[in-house]
């Protein structure tokens, strides 16, 4: 840049005279003056080390002026940064392409800017220069973590075609809860081309297909953060104790329609299926669902419980894409009576029954909920039928459910006929849950007084001190149902009596 000569304004209208200027200045030409002060003086552009402006790079790699160029973008759900990224990478690692990758100094103070914002601003002002690339490390299955891209500049060049593309992730501090991408290019249709195939590869290469997975809420309070990766439960027939013919008619709706999904689209039948498990906490709910995840590993799963059941619409979408899928509702009579902070009037739950009922009938997608108040669910489940196909109840385990729990969790106790017959008589009325409680203290018990092994006597103190009235309401925890309890099922509950641990 030249030097600015600076003048006094009695020396200016002394120069406009001589031009032949008498007549005052305008409103306008005065603010255009000051404009152009502001951009010489009070804005004078800084001196920028060699290579690191972004205005020349740029144009050093189109060939043209940045803003001469077109700019097309597209936006994915924040969650999604990890596939956008993956599939930017294997779009780039075709044939015929390559690309030199940049990052701006300042980029996590600057994300609300556009792309045409952010090479203006550089070009105008060298507001911004070449920094390091921004990332971010967000898991992508249990146990692994890809590092993603979070602000930075492919520099990219495909035969004689050269273009930028601008891939960023969410940053809700900006109000900008979202993954976009950006592209900048000669020709508008390679820039929707570009986008339209990387589109394609997210959906083809997605990392949550075959996943199970929970949302995690924003750090800032709205909108949905990363998902949370879950383990698959690896659960055998024998380790679930239901009555006879129960786990059939669970599996016939949920595993059946997979594995004969072919023969039902052939003759015409939905693939769409609901199933409601009812019953009193600790009777084993969730513990079938994990046997049911168990033997479908090809589904995708993705878990909604408590308030995170106001995703449904994003977790409908995902099952959808990524079908076949399992959307699992578990406890959905707490959303039974809340209302849409939306502006709606309807309870959430009726929100979760449409978005249910908007997938179509050809989508293989089940849907399992899970509540310990079917009193609460059954209204909003009559005014919208077709959701739920089955409603199955797990009780709380008979005498011979009893002694199957026995055998199940204390199988190296060696409890003996009698011993087990005693402690399932002492145990009348008791859930799943307080079995494995029960046999869990008596080896704690054993433990304590530093023996060898559990013995008789340590499980049934372990009893005592379950069945006694200072228990009382570690029994009401576990699930198990008091006579006053019992009598009064349509009484309100309590927080702790809200406790679930199926």
């Amino acid at each position: 840049m030249g030097e600015t000569e600076i003048i006094s304004s009695s020396e200016y209208r002394a120069r406009l005279a001589a031009e032949g200027e008498s007549s005052p200045l305008s409103l306008e030409q005065v603010g255009e003056l000051f404009q152009q002060f502001l951009d010489a003086v009070a804005r004078p552009k800084p001196q920028v080390a060699d290579g690191r402006n972004l205005t020349e790079r740029m144009r050093a790699h189109l060939g043209t002026a940045p803003g001469d160029q077109p700019v097309v973008k597209a936006a994915y759900a924040p969650y999604d940064l990890p596939n956008v990224h993956l599939a930017v990478e294997r779009w780039f690692a075709a044939e015929g392409r390559s690309y030199e990758l940049i990052g701006m100094r300042g980029a996590s103070h600057h994300g609300d800017l556009t792309l045409g914002e952010i090479l203006e601003s550089a070009d105008r002002y060298n507001r911004f220069v070449i920094g390091a690339v921004d990332y971010a490390h967000l898991p992508i299955s249990p146990d692994e973590e890809l590092a993603c891209v979070s602000f930075g500049f492919y520099l990219g060049q495909e035969g004689d075609e050269r273009f930028a593309v601008l891939l960023r992730g969410p940053a809700d501090e900006y109000g900008r809860n979202k993954v976009e991408i950006e592209v900048l290019a000669q020709e508008k249709e390679f820039a929707d081309r570009l986008l339209a195939e990387i589109d394609a590869l997210v959906r083809e290469h997605n990392i949550f297909r075959g996943q199970v997975l929970s949302f995690e809420g924003s750090d800032f309070g709205h909108g949905l953060g990363p998902f949370r990766f879950h383990r698959r439960p690896g659960l055998a027939r024998e380790e679930i104790v239901l009555p006879e013919g129960l786990l059939d008619r669970v599996e016939r709706q949920v595993v059946g329609v997979a594995r004969r999904r072919e023969r039902l689209r052939a003759a015409g039948q939905h693939l769409r299926r609901g199933l409601l498990l009812y019953g009193p906490p600790g009777t084993g709910k969730t513990h079938t669902i994990r046997y049911l995840l168990s033997h479908l590993p090809e589904f995708t799963v993705v878990v909604l419980a408590g308030t995170s059941i106001d995703a449904i619409g994003p977790a409908c979408a995902l099952a959808r894409m990524l079908q076949p899928a399992l959307v699992v509702l578990e406890d959905c009579d707490l959303i039974a009576e809340a209302r849409d902070h939306g502006g709606g009037e309807q309870p959430l739950l009726f929100q979760v029954l449409n978005e249910m009922d908007g997938l179509g009938d050809d989508a293989d997608v089940a849907f399992l909920l899970t509540t310990n108040r079917a009193d609460l669910l059954e209204p909003a489940l009559v005014q919208r039928p077709g959701r739920v196909d089955l409603a199955v109840e797990i009780p709380v385990p008979d005498a011979e459910g009893r002694a199957r729990l026995l055998a199940l969790y204390g199988s190296s106790l060696d409890l003996g006929k009698d011993l087990t017959d005693e402690i399932v008589t002492r145990t009348e009325g008791t859930t799943a849950s307080f079995t494995k409680e029960l046999v869990r203290r008596a080896v704690l018990i054993a433990a304590e007084r530093e023996a060898e092994r559990t013995g008789p006597e340590d499980l049934r103190a372990a009893a005592d001190e379950l069945l006694s009235d200072r228990d009382r309401l570690t029994r009401r925890l576990l699930g198990v149902r008091t006579e006053r309890s019992a009598g009064q099922e349509q009484a309100p509950r309590t927080v702790l009596e809200d406790v679930q641990d199926d």
